[in-house]
């Protein structure tokens, strides 16, 4: 395995050339408090200094005019546990998409967990989803699965990956109040720990919109700010934009291709509304920077550039991978937190960084103990 800490290792865009070892002491398990607390090291892309800083600092770095751009997805209580029928085995269930729902846009997949609804009313009684089953062995075509007290249940369709099932629930009521209700925070694997009742705030950025509730994975990078903050923000006449990116499976799955030209991402919902695009498109004429709060406002980003250079209002799916090298059409400057190796979002970050400045950075990160990945510590690369 190649060293990704060597600054002498290869320039190279082989999947072995971003592989290290974690330390999984460095993992965190649980938030810092106040969120704005954390450490944030910053890495500038022109010297290749790196400073050490605290997240609160980052306020030093806008001047008026600049734009920062927020993803407000909201994060689902997408996980749920229930028993497989005859043998009362436990099985996890990770809800990723809804198929085809008669009732709701694609693009909004949980539109109707805002309780727009009357008590009374059955919205239907058939939702199919497409999810993660664990443990996948256990789970089969036609076996049920029960939750609820056997209120609601599950029944396995189709096999979709070694993981995936698609499955069909039954239930009486409204889906997504009973989902609102059962349901956990879906935490990452890596954190090795039960969903606690103070995740339902902590694994959610303070700018979640209840109207874009479909995520299972907040932007992690957002999950630093705080009310104060972003209210600092706007004193300095920092324009605040904010798009909207499903974050769905693609956070979890990992490269298994050596070859990065052949790697494919999962499409995800995303939206950038007529007002941010001119939001962002001012600060681009001016002449100012544009910040991009995590992997998922870059890749919407990137997704919708005009020939001019400008971002377009959009609306649809994206499976954009950015990996190096890349040339970054819209932002230019990047906010993010620490990544698993060889992950998607570590990919877009040494695109942006520079692949031996990124690794740099890491060594540094490692060697200093910041920690890592959604709970962890913020990078901020200028």
């Amino acid at each position: 395995m190649l060293n990704i800490l060597d600054p002498k290792s290869a320039k190279s865009t082989k999947l072995a050339d971003f592989k290290f070892n974690l330390p999984k002491n460095l993992i965190a398990k649980y938030p810092v408090d106040p969120r704005s607390s954390s450490r944030m090291l910053v890495l500038n892309r022109k010297t290749g200094e790196l400073e050490d800083k605290k997240f609160v600092d980052i306020l030093n770095f806008f001047q008026k005019g600049d734009c920062i751009v927020l993803n407000e997805t909201k994060v689902f209580p997408a996980k749920i546990c229930g028993k497989k029928e005859k043998t009362n085995a436990k099985i996890d269930v990770l809800l990723l998409r809804e198929l085809k729902p008669e009732k709701s846009r694609e693009t909004d997949i949980l539109k109707k967990i805002r309780h727009e609804y009357e008590e009374d009313e059955v919205i239907d009684n058939k939702h199919i989803w497409d999810v993660l089953v664990e443990p996948a062995r256990k789970v089969r075509i036609g076996n049920k699965i029960f939750f609820d007290q056997g209120k609601v249940y599950c029944e396995i369709i189709d096999n979709t990956t070694s993981r995936g099932r698609s499955v069909r629930f039954s239930y009486d009521g409204d889906f997504y109040r009973i989902i609102d209700r059962i349901g956990n925070m879906p935490l990452p694997e890596y954190i090795k720990r039960d969903p606690l009742e103070f995740d339902k705030n902590s694994y959610q950025t303070i700018f979640a919109n209840p109207e874009c509730t479909a995520s299972i994975a907040p932007p992690g990078a957002g999950l630093h700010f705080s009310e104060e903050i972003i209210e600092e923000l706007k004193k300095k006449g920092v324009r605040i934009a904010k798009v909207v990116l499903h974050i769905g499976q693609g956070i979890f799955d990992k490269i298994d291709v050596e070859d990065l030209t052949r790697h494919r991402m999962y499409s995800e919902c995303f939206e950038i509304s007529k007002d941010a695009a001119e939001i962002i498109n001012k600060a681009l004429n001016a002449k100012k920077n544009v910040y991009a709060v995590g992997a998922s406002v870059a890749r919407v980003l990137e997704s919708s550039v005009l020939t001019t250079g400008k971002v377009k209002p959009n609306r649809g799916w994206t499976d954009k991978f950015i990996y190096p090298p890349y040339d970054f059409k819209i932002v230019n400057k990047l906010i993010t937190n620490f990544h698993q190796p060889s992950s998607p979002s570590l990919l877009l970050a040494a695109a942006f960084a520079g692949r031996d400045q990124l690794l740099k950075a890491y060594k540094k990160a490692i060697k200093e103990e910041y920690r890592f990945l959604v709970y962890g510590d913020a990078m901020l690369i200028i």
